[in-house]
C-alpha cells in the first residue's frame, strides 16, 4: 500500500464538473493499493498518517499532528502510484490491486479515518477525477508499507 501525503492549505476534487470533496487545511492523501495488501496493512498506514507531525508548532517546528492542528482529510483512490516504468515508456499497472479488491480496501481506509477524524472527505474510486490543490511548505510525504 502506498500513500502520498501532501500537506495543504486546501484541496478539492471533482468528477464530470461535480464538486465530490472539499477539505481547508490538512492532507491531501493519493491512496495505492497493491493485491498484496490486507486491512492490517491497511490499519498501520492510517494510523502512521494520523500520528504523522508535520505541522508547525508556535515555534516553527514540524511537531504537531492533523487531529492537533483540527486539520481534514481528502482521500483519492489512485492505481498509478504502482505504475511499473521498467520495460519501455508505456507503465505497467500489473501490482496495482484488482478493482474489486482495491475499492474495498479504499472504503475501508475511508471508514478507519472517519472514526478518528471529524471531516474526511473522498474521491470517487475508478472515475476521472479532477484534484486541485494548495501545497503547503510544499511538503510531501509518501508512505510505503513494504518500509514499515
Amino acid at each position: 500500500m502506498k500513500f502520498v501525503i501532501q500537506r495543504v492549505s486546501h484541496a478539492s476534487v471533482t468528477v464530470e464538473g461535480n464538486a465530490l470533496g472539499k477539505i481547508g487545511k490538512g492532507f491531501l492523501v493519493l491512496i495505492g493499493v497493491s493485491d498484496e495488501d490486507t486491512k492490517e496493512v491497511a490499519d498501520k498506514m492510517v494510523k502512521k498518517m494520523l500520528g504523522l507531525r508535520i505541522f508547525e508548532d508556535e515555534n516553527g517546528k514540524t511537531n504537531l499532528d492533523l487531529h492537533t492542528v483540527g486539520g481534514e482529510l481528502l482521500l483519492i483512490s489512485q492505481f498509478t502510484l504502482y505504475a511499473d516504468c521498467k520495460k519501455g515508456n508505456r507503465p505497467s499497472f500489473i501490482r496495482a490491486g484488482k478493482p474489486d479488491m482495491a475499492s474495498e480496501m479504499y472504503e475501508y481506509i475511508i471508514a478507519k479515518c472517519k472514526e478518528q477524524m471529524p471531516v474526511v472527505e473522498r474521491g470517487e474510486f475508478g472515475a476521472d477525477m479532477k484534484v486541485e490543490l494548495l501545497n503547503d511548505g510544499p511538503f510531501t510525504i509518501v508512505l510505503d508499507s513494504a518500509e514499515l
